[in-house]
């Protein structure tokens, strides 16, 4: 049997449905082993690094892990960015690479270069993968696709890279003769003792919080977070990745937190006797630049499955390793008896909070505000939407006020950050959804920089809908030179430009439609989702429109700007009103 169709064959037996690529000549032998399935779709995509994200976002979606290929040299370095970002987020995925012949590799050659496009991309890829491989043994293919299968999977999941060269590609082996890849299987083990001391500080603590973070998605802790929540009634905060487990508890979730978060979440996190971090790296973005500030005064409790992470940046008084699924099904266990009625004062208090500094509320005048934007149209989403979102302001104004129905989930890149991710994410989450509605929210500078995607969605007809908050600028470096520089805009304003969206995308035969008022602002969304297929909408917005509230440097994250008078901080960080 052929090395290419073994490949191909074991992506299939491991439920892979959909390979997002770019062609190229060390791909060939792969491609041609495509050729007429009908049991694995081939997405031929327009850049490398969108069939990376697009693999992300479809692993994200399925829960399991996305294939990407590309070939040698360029086509392998274009995919680093996408690599990189399952890497520090823990997106599952296998990265396939064609190479030159062996015979073509420099191998440990003093030498640059011997092959066309020869790219040692197993050594450049190395520190953002789990493992690199560079197969030169056709009889281990089997072995090395087991492995990367499991590895992606297994502990704190990621990224595998395989690079195949052409003549291992085309070469013949026996199946039945190969090797199998026998893992060690290690689980971090968790003492019963630790989690019983952990159910007594949390039923006698009075103002306990639950942070959420990915690691809930990743470990498919939902229902188990569910439970704990049913039983407790404790409020729920998150990080920007958890807030795609969080949001679905909506009596109990209070909002994001940290340098971009809600006001009413910090307030909350900072007020609290207790925190329960659950798969989250409490990175500075969550606890400002002044750790020892983060919620102070409460007992600390966090779980990850990577030891790596525990009394990193933020030492805790119960780290525990452990997967947070396992986990809270122990927890759970201990905490059947908990009484909701003892914190019922502390979540009036957080509903007071929130009412007292809205993420949304209905700007005067017609003059579009984001935040109000996005809250509408959470409103107006269907059922079971996947919502895509970009990085710079438009994620953060979508991580503040959107409010996700039942089934739907909300992407976003934590880690690497990539502008222009949001449309590769939405088209690989779309066929993940097996074509169901996903709604893709860009900027109009990250729009530009994988805009060639648009011809991906419009061939494939996937019902992507699009939406460009248009503030003709890089926003949100923009809002550091204003705050920081002296409003002096050198590239985020000064020599940036845009083209005509809605021309652009009429090109491609994806209908489109602009708006600039608030009072086309329902319309303009129901127009949206009633268009069949894909469509686009332009919200025109001005140009000085900052993310607030805003924690600056050496501050805690209870103090965000603009600054609250130091008598009202003061009033709300009392205690006497828990006791």
């Amino acid at each position: 049997m052929k090395v290419s169709d073994f490949v191909i064959d074991f992506l299939v037996k491991e439920k892979v449905t959909h390979i997002f690529e770019v062609c190229g000549g060390a791909l060939a032998h792969l491609l041609d082993s495509l050729y007429g399935r009908k049991d694995i779709l081939t997405i031929s995509v327009h850049h490398e690094q969108a069939a990376a994200i697009a693999a992300e976002g479809y692993a994200r979606i399925k829960g399991d892990v996305g294939v990407a290929m590309a070939t040698s040299g360029p086509g392998a370095t274009n995919m680093i960015t996408g690599i990189a970002s399952c890497y520090f987020d823990s997106v599952p995925a296998v990265f396939i690479t064609g190479q030159v012949n062996t015979y073509e590799f420099k191998f440990n050659k003093p030498v640059r270069q011997i092959g066309f496009q020869e790219t040692d991309i197993v050594g450049i890829v190395k520190p953002i993968v789990k493992e690199a491989i560079l197969v030169k043994d056709p009889s281990k293919i089997k072995y090395y696709l087991e492995k990367a299968f499991f590895l992606a999977r297994s502990g704190r999941p990621g990224p595998v890279l395989l690079d195949i060269p052409l003549d291992v590609q085309r070469a013949e082996i026996n199946p039945r003769s190969s090797v199998s890849f026998k893992p060690e299987q290690k689980s971090a083990r968790m003492e019963a003792r630790l989690v019983k001391d952990i159910a007594r500080s949390i039923i006698s603590s009075k103002r306990p919080v639950i942070l959420v973070g990915g690691g809930v998605v990743l470990s498919k802790a939902d229902k188990e977070l569910a439970r704990l929540v049913s039983l407790t009634g404790i409020p729920v905060v998150s990080s920007l990745l958890g807030l795609d487990a969080a949001m679905a508890h909506k009596s109990t979730f209070v909002g994001m937190i940290g340098t971009y978060g809600n006001r009413y979440a910090n307030l909350a996190t900072a007020n609290s006797d207790l925190l329960l971090c659950l798969g989250t790296r409490l990175d500075t973005r969550q606890t400002g630049t002044k750790p020892e500030t983060f919620a102070r005064k409460a007992i600390k409790i966090h779980v990850d499955i990577d030891k790596y992470e525990l009394n990193n940046k933020l030492k805790v008084d119960f780290p525990v390793r452990a997967d947070i699924k396992a986990f809270l099904q122990t927890l759970n266990g201990y905490l059947k008896q908990y009484d909701p009625n003892k914190t019922r004062a502390w979540r009036e208090k957080i509903k007071y909070y929130k009412e007292r500094f809205p993420s949304h509320a209905l700007p005067s005048g017609e003059t579009i505000h984001p935040n109000f934007f996005v809250h509408q149209l959470s409103v107006h989403l269907p059922k079971d939407t996947a919502v895509c979102t970009d990085i710079g302001q438009n994620q953060i104004w979508s991580a503040q006020s959107m409010e996700l129905k039942k089934g739907c989930r909300f992407l976003t890149q934590g880690g690497m950050g990539t502008m222009g991710s949001a449309l590769p994410l939405a088209i690989g989450a779309s066929f993940a959804k097996a074509l169901k509605p996903v709604v893709a929210i860009t900027g109009d500078g990250g729009f530009q920089l994988n805009i060639q995607e648009l011809q991906t969605i419009i061939h494939h007809r996937l019902p992507v809908k699009i939406i460009l908050l248009n503030n003709s600028c890089y926003g949100m470096v923009r809002q550091f030179q204003e705050q920081y520089f002296n409003s002096r805009f050198q590239s985020t304003a000064i020599g940036y430009s845009y083209p005509d969206f809605q021309k652009v995308v009429s090109a491609y035969k994806i209908p489109v439609k602009k708006i600039s008022k608030n009072s086309q602002v329902p319309g303009a969304i129901k127009h949206l989702f009633a268009t069949k297929g894909p469509s686009f909408l332009e919200v025109i917005i001005p140009r000085k429109t900052q993310v607030l509230p805003k924690l600056s440097v050496n501050k805690p994250i209870e103090d965000q700007d603009p600054a609250l008078s130091r008598p009202e901080l003061s009033s709300l960080l009392t205690k006497k009103q828990f006791r």
